[in-house]
Order: structure tokens, then C-alpha cells, then sequence
């Protein structure tokens, strides 16, 4: 009980440090290339289909204390514009966090509108320009807090009052992000494409985001560089690789790695298909992945092996994630099936 009440302590105590010094980082996912749009709004509609929809699950210290869950359900629907080449991605995000005994919640409800301009008359080569814009809104169970100020001589005493001075146990803000990208195939074969893009997220620098409501805890913007590559291998294999770098105020994080995928049945037109690889978040995890497709279904799952400064308390281990990726082609006139040219991954 007494480790537990400390490890409590701790949790807290972090929690409002972060709070009135606003120096957190946003929320992350290791299967980060199923979550385009938490990345960059400009890498929406950069998939093979007319609609994506994903959805990913996160848990996350489960060894050390409540687990963190985190959840991202995002959906694209691309369509052509006249007849230039050009095409145009709409959607959405929302995104739930629930952190720690206190139950710290973020939920975020984010429309994405992104642009794809077509640079090339003879192959697949697009310039994208996509913006998200939005509600957060934040929320604490106050009744699950516990403070040192609720300790007298007879030990913790619920009845005390916690210390703390802000009054409401949920706030909202606006938030937004900007991107762009580039994505193009590669030599003669259809399949094999590259895209890299850069995002500045957070750009209502003014919105207040602390319980305390003061001034001077405001939004930190945030800038992310992402890439990908996929290159065949053979007729029945290929080559995905993904990376991530992002850097807000003081912290950052790289994140990068590969999977290999084999396909299990007619290489010209696949339904099912295994892959593997694994992934390294720098000084911070190992990740290794599976990934299984059905189409028009995809199943992934990872698991997180710490190997940070914590790797003593968590034993190593950190957290797993599952995702379920949902993609399809319209039967209509224009669908992006039978397009000549089209953003694809």
C-alpha cells in the first residue's frame, strides 16, 4: 500500500509540474505510419483506394502503474478534380487519451482537408498542401487525486482538502496544424514510391492549456519531418520503410525502421499478405511488428521494449499497440482505381 501511495505521489506530482510549466510532449504511437494524419495533415489520401479508415489502441506502463491508453480513429476520402489530374482529400481525427490514476483525458475532434497537385502528365508525382483544424478538450477526476496536503499526524485523511487551487476540472482550446508533401513513384513500376513531408502542428500559440488557467502556460507548437519508401523486392515481396522526427520546445523524438512483406496468393492482384520488421524509437524503445492483410482489412500489432532510464522499474517493458486499417475503391466513374495518375503509397 505504501508503494503504492508513493508511486501515486509521483505520478501526481509530475502531472503538475507539466501542467504549469506546459513542457510535455504530445501523445505518440510506435505504429505511428497507421496514424498519417496525427503526423501531417498533407499525408492524407496518400494510400491506394478512394477511403482509408484506421483505427489504433495504445497502452502503455502497465508494469509500472494505471496504464496510459491511448486511441486515434481517423478516416480519408479522396476524389478527383476535373480532369487535370489533380485530387482532393477530406477527414477527420479524433484522438482520446486517458493518463495515470488521476485519469487525465484529452479528446481531439480534427476535420483535415489536403490538396494533391499533380506535377507530372506521365507518372504518379504530387505536391501536397493539407491543414487540420479543431477542439481539444481536457478533463481530470479530481476525486482520485491525492496530495501530500491530505496527510496529518494520523496518516491520509480524504476528508482533507487537497491544496490546489484551480476550480474547473475541464478546459477546451483550438488547435490546428499545417503541413505539406511530396510523393512519387519511382523509376517504371507503379508500386514502388517515396514521399517525405513537414508539418507545424499546434500553431494557436496563445491558447491557454493548463486547470490553473494562467497566462503563461500556452500551447507549444511543434514541427514534424516524416518520410516512407516501398520498393519491391521481387513479384511476391517488398520493402516499407518509415521514419519520423519531431521536436517540440525542448523535447524531440526520432522514431524509424522497415517491415518485409510477402504476399500470399496472385501477385497482380493481392488479398493477403504477411509482413514483419521492427522499429526503434531512439533511446527509448525497441518495437518489434506484425502486420496481417485481408483485404480490404489490415491488422497490425507491436509491442514496445524499453530501453530507456525506466527499463528498471517497467522491467523492460512498455507497452503494446493493435491497429485496424479499413481500405476500398468505389464502384463510380471516377474512382480512383481507374485513374491514370493518383497519390498512392
Amino acid at each position: 500500500m505504501k508503494n503504492l501511495l508513493l508511486k501515486s505521489l509521483t505520478l501526481l506530482s509530475f502531472f503538475f509540474y507539466f501542467e504549469k510549466n506546459c513542457k510535455a510532449q504530445d501523445i505518440h504511437f510506435s505504429q505511428f505510419f497507421e496514424t498519417p494524419l496525427l503526423r501531417n495533415p498533407a499525408l492524407a489520401g496518400i494510400f491506394s483506394g478512394d477511403l482509408r479508415i484506421q483505427a489504433v489502441y495504445r497502452n502503455q506502463w502497465n508494469s509500472v502503474t494505471v496504464p496510459y491508453q491511448t486511441t486515434s480513429l481517423n478516416a480519408e476520402y479522396k476524389l478527383p478534380v476535373a480532369h487535370g489530374g489533380d485530387f482532393l482529400t477530406i477527414g477527420g481525427e479524433i484522438l482520446y487519451d486517458k493518463a495515470g490514476t488521476v485519469a487525465l483525458t484529452a479528446t481531439s475532434v480534427l476535420p483535415v482537408l489536403n490538396y494533391h497537385k499533380s506535377l507530372s502528365a506521365e507518372r504518379n508525382m504530387y505536391l501536397s498542401a493539407g491543414f487540420s483544424a479543431g477542439v481539444v478538450q481536457r478533463k481530470i477526476d479530481r476525486s482520485k487525486i491525492t496530495t501530500n496536503s491530505q496527510y496529518g499526524g494520523d496518516g491520509y485523511d480524504p476528508a482533507l482538502p487537497d491544496g490546489e487551487t484551480f476550480s474547473n476540472n475541464n478546459y477546451s482550446y483550438f488547435d490546428g496544424s499545417a503541413g505539406l508533401s511530396f510523393n512519387t513513384q519511382i523509376g517504371e513500376n507503379p508500386d514502388n514510391n517515396i514521399y517525405i513531408g513537414a508539418a507545424y502542428q499546434h500553431f494557436n500559440k496563445s491558447a491557454k492549456v493548463s486547470f490553473y488557467n494562467t497566462s503563461d502556460a500556452k500551447l507549444i507548437p511543434k514541427v514534424v519531418f516524416s518520410a516512407g519508401l516501398k520498393m519491391s523486392v521481387s513479384d511476391y515481396s517488398y520493402l516499407t520503410f518509415y521514419t519520423d522526427y519531431s521536436k517540440q520546445g525542448a523535447s524531440s523524438e526520432t522514431i524509424g525502421g522497415m517491415l518485409y512483406s510477402l504476399k500470399l496468393d496472385d501477385p497482380a492482384e493481392t488479398h493477403y499478405t504477411i509482413s514483419g520488421g521492427a522499429f526503434i524509437r531512439w533511446k527509448d524503445a525497441v518495437i518489434p511488428v506484425v502486420k496481417f492483410d485481408v483485404r480490404p482489412l489490415t491488422f497490425a500489432l507491436s509491442y514496445d521494449v524499453n530501453i530507456s532510464s525506466l527499463k528498471t522499474a517497467s522491467q523492460s517493458r512498455g507497452g503494446f499497440e493493435l491497429s485496424l486499417s479499413y481500405v476500398t475503391f468505389f464502384d463510380r466513374n471516377n474512382s480512383t482505381r481507374d485513374a491514370e495518375r493518383c497519390p498512392r503509397f
